[in-house]
């Protein structure tokens, strides 16, 4: 594995409901400062205070304790400041994280000496429109959905790539995802699995009615613009973030941001068909309820 710029200074998040990622925080920062970090600081990912010095450039990476919900949230952190990623899984699936709660002390010190591979994902940009006037921007990681609201009725959606008409469904909603987010809402949607390297946009139909029920995927350079038509509520809701209301003939605008995220990786690139066929054979959710 080819060396990589050493990691010194180091920002440590924890998700505050958990309690044992507040505990393990505190366990890596004294590991990590006997190990030979300069810096190293912990606090929540929402902690305001450590996201201005994320957001200032007083970190080389960030370490994220937490479940891939946490890993979305310091994403959006941390991809617009090109600060990489280390994620801890401490919850349910971790599609998105390669260490485990009971073996980041042999990995983590080699972030210290460089001894590391450095992921990049691609990232979407997301705008919603009401006419000509652009109503809001987001940087998507994993998804953008747009679906019906509060009534259990499926809507009219368009798809047009590059302005031209790609398909139009009457469906629950439609998925916009990465190549990240294939294995998330997408994959449970009956959508393709996409290695995270690729530079692509899958479309994904959630529940057609009669409709066109296949995934399409798409080149990175496209404009997709999803429309919707309806007589009730529906909503957009980015990487599982609180939906926003749609009106009829409203559309959101999907294409590659300019901007990626980074993840630090200790594994070969075929860790991740490993860990996908481990989950598929095992649902940890399923055991769960178990």
């Amino acid at each position: 594995m080819q060396k990589k710029p050493f990691l010194k200074h180091i920002a440590i998040v924890f998700n505050p409901k958990l309690e044992e990622s507040i505990q393990t925080s505190e366990k890596i920062a004294a590991y990590l400062e006997q190990h030979g970090a300069e810096t190293t600081e912990r606090g929540s990912l929402y902690d305001a205070a450590l996201r201005d010095k994320v957001q200032n450039g007083a970190f080389d990476v960030l370490i994220a304790l937490g479940g891939d919900g946490t890993i979305l949230r310091a994403s959006h952190l941390c991809a617009p400041f090109n600060v990489p990623i280390v994620g801890i899984n401490l919850g349910t699936f971790g599609f998105l994280i390669e260490l485990q709660k009971n073996d980041w002390q042999k990995y983590l010190k080699r972030i210290l000496s460089g001894d590391y591979r450095l992921e990049e994902r691609m990232m979407l940009r997301a705008e919603h429109y009401r006419g000509e006037k652009r109503l809001d921007t987001w940087k998507v990681v994993n998804e953008v959905v747009v679906c019906r609201g509060q009534y259990v009725r499926p809507i009219r959606i368009d798809a047009a790539v590059d302005g031209f008409p790609m398909a139009s469904y009457v469906a629950d909603g439609l998925i916009a995802s990465t190549p990240t987010g294939s294995t998330a809402y997408a994959l449970a949607a009956g959508g393709a699995i996409m290695p995270p390297e690729l530079r692509n946009i899958i479309i994904v139909p959630v529940a057609p009615h009669l409709s066109f029920d296949r995934s399409i995927i798409l080149s990175e350079g496209v404009c997709v613009t999803i429309s919707v038509n309806t007589s009730h509520q529906a909503v957009l809701s980015v990487d599982g973030h609180p939906s926003v209301s749609m009106q009829d003939r409203d559309c959101v605008r999907v294409s590659a941001s300019e901007g990626n995220v980074h993840f630090i990786r200790f594994q070969d690139p075929g860790f991740f068909y490993r860990n996908l066929n481990r989950y598929m054979e095992q649902n940890p959710s399923i055991k769960r309820g178990q």
